[in-house]
């Protein structure tokens, strides 16, 4: 018997720059052809990208870099009217307490065994959560425990996991995030953007303009750079996600200009463009986080970037050292701007050790976060839970 599966996400449209809905794409166009699975996906309307196999629920109005209050209602409302009509509701929404709270009211007048038990005889509607990280940040060990109401947990990262399972939740699986090898891959892009030039040193950054307390350290690391290498430019692939990263977007500009560096830097922003081109128009790409809070334990930027076979300089924090090494990265202290203005360098002046660690990070990739073997790892779940 076909198996009916609702992926519950923010909307799926582009522009293709948000982790979560990404993943949920692929993951869905990849399974696509499995006649035991159909695949519903919450979109603003129709999105000619996806198979006419994989059933578009157009629930929300508009697609938003906030997902704000009216399109949750409305997320909200489609769930209580329909989810009875699924075998498995897969939310891949980051735990919080209105998702969770959302959910279980769901589940509960769907009649679901979460709430009447096992045994219940009630109509029994599986759930799974994906969880792309914890906000350890936000809540406590028994606030995380509560958060979790799924049939299985499936972790981005064995970070995760073990936090998890030391909470006494035992229904944990880990499994990477899948992207698609095919469009992330290492391609000549630059000619396609006549912002750069083909001797220029492009140094690429996609990350956030308030969170991750990185983009002081990339501006400052930048403006001691272009003093090394006259050629050297900044991709700043960060989306303005509202007002306050708008204001800082604006503290940047002025910051390069007193600097007479705004020629330098190229901005995409306007979500007119493919990531994976972003990517491949760099030399390098660099993620000098100091923190992860409200992001996937796994980075996709990072992930991506690597499957371009570009190499990355990335922070040491904890939750990064999971899937980044000597082999694959060039590893950084946190918020060591001389660390990074050092390693920019070194890749420059190096670009034999570039193509090493862009070969290793790809091989890396392909071994790890490849769609096809994360779609099989879902279907296999899908199938038997």
């Amino acid at each position: 018997m076909t198996k009916k599966i609702l992926l519950i996400t923010r909307p799926i449209a582009p522009p293709w720059d948000e982790a979560s809905k990404n993943f949920a794409f692929t993951l869905a166009k990849d399974l696509s052809d499995n006649k035991n699975l159909e695949l519903h996906l919450m979109t603003n309307g129709q999105v000619d990208e996806l198979p006419s196999s994989v059933i578009q629920e157009k629930i929300y109005t508009h697609s938003q870099n906030d997902f704000g209050f009216f399109q949750k209602l409305r997320l909200f409302w489609f769930l209580i009217l329909n989810a009875y009509k699924f075998d498995i509701l897969h939310l891949l929404f980051t735990p919080t307490k209105f998702n969770t709270g959302m959910m279980r009211v769901v589940l509960n007048i769907s009649g679901s065994r979460i709430f009447f038990g096992k045994n219940s005889g009630m109509t029994d509607i599986q759930s799974i959560q994906t969880v792309a990280t914890l906000r350890q940040d936000l809540f406590s060990d028994e606030e995380l425990k509560n958060l979790m109401f799924g049939d299985l947990i499936i972790t981005y990262s064995d970070f995760a996991k073990e936090k998890l399972l030391s909470l006494g939740i035992k229904n944990v699986e880990r499994i990477y995030p899948g992207i698609d090898l095919e469009n992330y891959s290492p391609k000549e892009t630059r000619v396609k953007n006549e912002n750069y030039a083909l001797n220029d040193f492009v140094i690429n950054f996609a990350g956030e303009y308030t969170r991750l307390g990185a983009m002081d350290d990339v501006v400052e690391a930048f403006i001691k750079v272009s003093g090394k290498i006259p050629t050297a430019k900044l991709s700043m692939a960060v989306r303005v996600k509202n007002k306050k990263d708008a204001d800082n977007k604006n503290k940047v500009v002025e910051k390069l200009m007193k600097n007479n560096l705004l020629e330098k830097v190229v901005f995409h922003d306007d979500g007119k463009f493919n990531m994976a081109d972003i990517y491949n128009m760099a030399d390098i790409s660099i993620f000098p986080v100091q923190n992860m809070r409200g992001k996937f334990d796994v980075p996709l930027v990072v992930v991506e970037a690597m499957a371009c076979a570009k190499p990355v300089i990335i922070s040491n924090i904890p939750i990064l050292e999971e899937f980044s090494n000597k082999e694959n990265s060039v590893r950084i202290e946190a918020g060591n701007v001389e660390q990074l203005t050092a390693a920019i360098l070194d890749l420059h002046d190096n670009p034999e050790k570039r193509k090493k660690l862009g070969i290793s990070a790809r091989k890396y990739v392909e071994q790890n976060f490849d769609i096809k073997n994360v779609s099989k790892q879902y279907a296999e779940i899908y199938e038997k839970i």
